[in-house]
């Protein structure tokens, strides 16, 4: 099937400072793409990949699961590290889950994380009939674009495939138990009001992981895909800040440069 427009995976060339951006549960790129084009344009290399099964029609992800949309952000990692001197991974709601999974596996390997109203757990007393209904229900209504600025729109599917939640509740248990490994940087931006994702999965990864460089963002006026909202400006400024911080504490200096794609 072609790629809804807007939905293509954006990548630029720039210094020896990389970061990964991931983006969440049936939406695609669009989320991140004007995040990405922001740290672009300060010099980043910026990987901003389309996970399977997403960008398509909602039956394309039906047949996919966690381990696919892990491993494309774990190729783009490896890519990434062999560019860079340094790699930073962000990511939106699951992409925060894959971010997670990321730093749980790669260790030092990722010098920071930047997590935007990330998902670790189940919200709904629902999700316990998912392993079931599935069978019978392909479907249920969509979560996209959950945005508080007028128009916002992420490319999301209108309709969720419940054999990917059910896949996606699966991973949720392995990042949760593995949440201790995670010991780098993390600056973590969560939203007051968020209609998808419980600002409680924020509290979960504060609470287990061992980072002790930790700083929390709380996002006044932007609702689940804070990427694309109000506060977008805040999230992009605050995580090339903490990019920079961390680059120049390790003697890497972050080098100017023009956006492109």
């Amino acid at each position: 099937m072609p790629l809804m427009p807007g939905a293509e995976p954006y990548f630029h060339d720039g210094g020896e400072t990389g970061v990964l951006l991931c983006h969440g549960f049936t939406g695609t790129p669009r989320a991140m793409r004007p995040w990405g084009e922001y740290l672009a344009a300060r010099g980043l290399t910026v990987s901003v990949p389309l996970l399977p099964g997403h960008g398509t029609r909602w039956q394309d992800m039906r047949i996919t699961g966690w381990q696919d949309w892990y491993a494309e952000v774990d190729r783009e990692l490896l890519a990434l590290s062999d560019r860079c001197s340094r790699v930073f991974v962000a990511g939106l709601s699951m992409g925060g889950t894959l971010a997670l999974r990321l730093a749980e596996k790669h260790g030092t390997a990722i010098s920071g994380l930047v997590l935007v109203n990330p998902s670790v757990r189940a919200d709904t007393p629902a999700i316990r009939a998912v392993p079931l209904i599935r069978h019978f229900v392909p479907s249920v209504a969509g979560i996209a674009s959950d945005i508080a600025a007028e128009g916002g729109d992420e490319m999301g599917y209108d309709r969720t495939p419940l054999q990917a939640v059910h896949s996606l509740s699966k991973f949720w248990g392995i990042v949760r138990a593995a949440l201790p490994q995670v010991t780098q940087p993390l600056l973590l931006l969560r939203s007051r009001v968020d209609h998808v994702v419980d600002p409680a999965n924020s509290a979960v990864v504060l609470s287990r992981v061992s980072s002790t460089d930790v700083t929390e963002r709380v996002l006044e006026r932007s609702y689940h895909v804070a990427t694309l909202d109000h506060d977008a400006p805040q999230i992009f400024a605050e995580s090339y800040d903490f990019v920079q911080r961390l680059s120049a504490s390790a003697g890497t200096k972050v080098q100017g440069g023009t956006a492109g794609g």
